[in-house]
């Protein structure tokens, strides 16, 4: 961790081979452009590997996904090569190593599980509420459920669960926030990378459009809209995880909250209008969002991760994100 005072923790060899600490670093030439190749070949890379397979199967067939998964665990697996050979080619060194800057790390990990994923709950307090209306079963039905060892054996069994519960978002979380906003922050800055991230992760997403068109799901032009949508809330999607991956500097805390979001699908805000108690679903949608932007800054303060959190320690500049 940094020692008190230095303006940043950031360290980069200079021409001579030797280290200054605690300086005001100026990022070396070309360091964005390479930042920027950098994410493309590893976002090109995540995507390009759900296509070495030759199938004539839809993308939620269990043979498919089994496949599917092996590519992606092992780009996944691969994924902090680009990191290291990153740094290693543009010169940027910094204490936290590299594991602790892509979020990998202990300190202040009770926190990073436990208030993101509260956070995005807070935000889906409206469908939480329309879910628990429409359930068929009773609170009680549903605690013993979670604590029966057959059901989670039945999700675990289930190859569309597991992709959407477990693969997707540990991967897509790695590849997409841990290994690149190390990257894109020190040629940025924090906020800049927030909103840059995800810019990859919606346009990776794009590839569904193929799938799409492949087996005519729909006409060409209902397609593309559906892509633009998709691409639309993946990227705000993306920037949120982004943020509470640089606020809190933990991985768990996006994958946690990405499994969660995967879960609840995108807010049926057409169906609560109609609900029969839609006064109060739609209060709670409200309240629910009210709720989520007063806590967001509170339950992500960067004192309950440890200060400063590591991928904070790449920037140049100071940011109101990487303080409390």
């Amino acid at each position: 961790m940094v020692e008190d005072g230095d303006d940043v923790n950031l360290l980069l060899a200079d021409q001579e081979g030797t280290i200054g600490h605690g300086e005001l670093a100026v990022p070396p030439d070309g360091l964005c452009w390479i930042s920027v190749v950098s994410c493309l070949l590893l976002a090109c890379s995540y995507v390009g590997s759900l296509y070495v397979w030759k199938s004539d199967l839809p993308r939620d067939h269990p043979t498919v996904i089994k496949r599917r998964f092996t590519s992606v665990l092992i780009v996944s697996a691969l994924s902090p090569i680009f990191v290291w050979t990153w740094r290693e080619v543009t010169g940027v060194r910094a204490s936290p190593s590299l594991w602790a800057l892509m979020g990998i790390r202990f300190e202040g990990l009770i926190p990073a599980i436990v208030l993101p994923l509260l956070l995005t709950m807070v935000l889906f307090l409206g469908p939480v509420i329309q879910l628990a209306m429409d359930c068929p079963w009773s609170f009680m039905d549903g605690i013993r459920v979670a604590f029966d060892p057959w059901f989670w054996k039945l999700c675990f069994s289930d190859m569309r669960w597991l992709r959407n519960q477990v693969v997707a978002p540990l991967t897509e979380e790695l590849v997409f926030r841990a290994c690149m906003l190390p990257m894109l922050v020190p040629c940025t800055s924090p906020s800049t990378a927030i909103f840059t991230c995800p810019l990859f992760f919606g346009v990776a997403h794009f590839h569904h459009v193929i799938e799409l068109l492949r087996f005519r799901q729909g006409s060409v032009s209902g397609i593309f809209l559906s892509a633009v949508f998709q691409f639309s809330y993946t990227a705000v999607f993306g920037a949120y995880t982004a943020f509470i991956f640089i606020r809190t500097g933990h991985l768990v805390g996006p994958v946690l909250c990405h499994s969660f979001c995967n879960y609840m699908g995108f807010p049926a805000v057409s169906t609560a209008m109609e609900h029969q108690h839609r006064f109060t679903v739609l209060s709670c949608y409200l309240l629910g969002v009210l709720l989520f932007f007063l806590f967001l800054f509170p339950l992500t303060d960067p004192t309950y991760y440890g200060l400063p959190t590591p991928v904070c320690t790449l920037s140049s500049s100071h940011s109101s994100l990487c303080v409390s």
